[in-house]
């Protein structure tokens, strides 16, 4: 496949001669569309051309990100994401992390040993499914753990007092041999 990016050529010059060519390109990024208010940012994440604006016109998009939720909320279509990178997209850095958290960069890295013969495509996918579903487990841990954190914060703060403690009586053998090291 093709990589989908552009070249333009910018020739700068007095009119009398090329004194500077310059090539740029300008390739489609995967990157963060910024929705939600002022101090509750929501994103989606996006396939869009490098000179669109940030929150203007894009290709297609992939999934969405909310940073406000404990921990942050990342749901990606980790096929549509692979077929870009596939096709030449530049991720951001954010974005790029976000792959890489969600196994996009893993399943790349088995899909080029597929190529190179080293795997099967049977064994790439195997491997894959196992290591989305050990990463799923951690991530459903976290958040169990979390909503406990939660509950038991709640709790605290509910406004209720807490039981009191109440004074046990020593057990009989425990105060004999107090009153025993008293006399000595």
């Amino acid at each position: 496949m093709q990589p989908l990016k552009t070249h333009r050529l910018f020739i700068k010059g007095s009119g009398y001669g090329f004194t500077n060519i310059i090539l740029t390109s300008m390739p489609v990024k995967m990157r963060l569309q910024r929705k939600g208010r002022k101090k509750r940012p929501f994103y989606h994440i996006v396939v869009a051309d490098a000179r669109a604006p940030r929150d203007g016109r894009f290709i297609e998009r992939l999934g969405s990100y909310n940073p406000m939720t404990k921990p942050a909320t990342i749901e990606i279509d980790r096929d549509k994401a692979f077929d870009w990178l596939e096709k030449g997209a530049q991720p951001t850095d954010t974005v790029r992390a976000m792959l890489r958290f969600k196994g996009v960069y893993y399943k790349r890295h088995l899909m080029r040993g597929v190529k190179k013969g080293a795997l099967t495509q049977e064994e790439a996918e195997a491997k894959y499914t196992e290591w989305v579903d050990a990463k799923e487990a951690k991530i459903a841990a976290r958040k169990a753990k979390t909503a406990e954190e939660k509950a038991a914060f709640y709790a605290k703060v509910s406004g209720t007092p807490p039981p009191k403690e109440t004074p046990t009586a020593e057990a009989p053998e425990e105060a004999a041999t107090a009153a025993g090291e008293e006399e000595e």
